[in-house]
């Protein structure tokens, strides 16, 4: 099959987030499929931008095409994806003599459902909707837009658009299809597939350097016969890492127990200030690592951390990396998001407790502190059984690749 994949934001490991469109289509790729991935010159997710035009990385092809940077969530942005858009239709000819058997829409906004399936319908392709969070429910709720601002009333417009026209969507949130099902979706067009990861990341993790920060740390806590609570990924609002901090200052008599937070953000100046602030000596910030490190961080925690804020967004489901991350290195994991049964739940592969609430994230540390070393690792190993069997981007990127032949327009695949 020829599979396209529009996506504004779509990264690399040459250049940085995000990693779901490079991990998929290297799969397809390795499935002995053609795969083009079409992104913008420039990401604020990226730590490094790519330049306009083509480029093959490890078997895909990329058209960079080129759009303004920016910075922050303002009107900057918003004529970032109007560009993208633009560019999409500037280069349709290119795209159509791709001959795509599969169109996939992927660009978390939802502008770039009409040029997917311009294309889509000139080249006999499949049209798939790609969710990552439901436009416009998010910026509303997260921004406090009225729904009469022209700018949602535009996203409302492209939300309703794919899921009339699309042939199946792909939501990577488990728990939306009795919202598409209201803006007019049937069951029979829906999937999800969640985000995932690499196996061989995990079966053959490159080690920390012995003489970096975090390899030193890990080893005096565990010298000192410390339980290390650890997270590891992005201080940001959404994180809620300022519960994690609460609760830490609530266990603060607990010297067996230290609170290590690995990584970078907006809101990391401002955690380190509130644990000075509390006068607490049981947290330590370190550092970010490059993404081949990430395994062994987590394999150095005993209970792995997640959170979020409050947000009725998050009973459409959630589908976070790090607790997907946290599952693979058979740890233990304390989920502090108000998801109804959430996978942490139907796993078994740790607590869940209330959003923002530090006393519940204390108590859920202090049982499961209280296990013996064998109940954690049965925990643990649940989560990972169940990774390795359904969260493996092979597997992720087959069921995709099955979903497009049963119902493609093009019986020859």
């Amino acid at each position: 099959m020829n599979i396209l994949l529009i996506s504004h934001y779509a990264g690399a490991p040459k250049y940085g987030m995000e990693f779901r469109s490079y991990y998929l289509g290297r799969e397809w790729v390795r499935m002995g499929h053609k795969v083009m991935i079409v992104g913008a010159s420039f990401s604020h997710l990226r730590r490094q931008q790519p330049l306009p035009g083509r480029e093959n990385l490890d078997g895909i092809d990329y058209l960079w095409l080129p759009t303004r940077s920016y910075q922050g969530n303002g009107a900057a942005r918003v004529l970032t994806m109007a560009e993208f858009v633009k560019e999409v239709y500037r280069h349709q000819h290119q795209l159509i003599d791709f001959r795509p058997d599969a169109v996939i829409a992927s660009s978390v906004y939802n502008f770039d459902i009409y040029p997917c399936r311009h294309i889509a319908r000139k080249a006999n392709a499949k049209l798939i909707y790609e969710v990552h969070d439901l436009w416009p429910l998010s910026p509303m709720i997260i921004g406090g837009y009225s729904k009469w601002h022209p700018f949602i009333w535009l996203l409302q417009r492209g939300e309703n658009y794919a899921y009339r026209h699309c042939d199946h969507i792909v939501s990577i949130p488990d728990k939306t299809f009795p919202h598409m099902q209201q803006h007019g979706l049937s069951h029979d067009r829906f999937t999800c597939i969640p985000n995932g990861f690499l196996t061989h990341e995990w079966t053959n993790p490159m080690p920390l350097p012995a003489d970096s920060v975090h390899a030193q740390t890990f080893s005096r806590l565990h010298s000192e016969g410390k339980m290390i609570i650890g997270f590891a990924g992005g201080h940001t609002q959404s994180t809620a890492m300022h519960i994690l901090i609460e609760a830490a200052s609530l266990l603060r008599q607990r010297q067996d127990i230290a609170f290590v937070l690995v990584g970078q953000g907006p809101q990391k100046d401002e955690l380190i200030a509130q644990a000075r602030r509390m006068e607490l000596d049981n947290v330590l910030f370190l550092p970010p690592v490059d993404k081949t490190l990430i395994p062994a961080v987590i394999q150095s925690f005993d209970i792995c951390y997640a959170g979020g804020v409050h947000s009725i967004l998050h009973q459409y489901g959630t589908s976070f990396n790090k607790v997907t991350d946290y599952m693979a290195a058979r740890k233990p994991i304390i989920f502090s998001v108000d998801e109804p049964n959430s996978l942490v739940q139907r796993v078994g592969c740790g607590i869940q407790v209330e959003a923002e609430n530090y006393q519940q994230v204390a108590e859920a540390i202090t049982q499961l502190s209280a296990l013996a070393p064998h109940q954690l690792a049965l925990m643990g190993e649940k989560g990972h059984q169940y990774a390795w069997e359904h969260l493996s981007y092979t597997s992720l990127a087959k069921q995709f690749a099955d979903i497009i032949k049963v119902s493609s327009k093009n019986p020859s695949i």
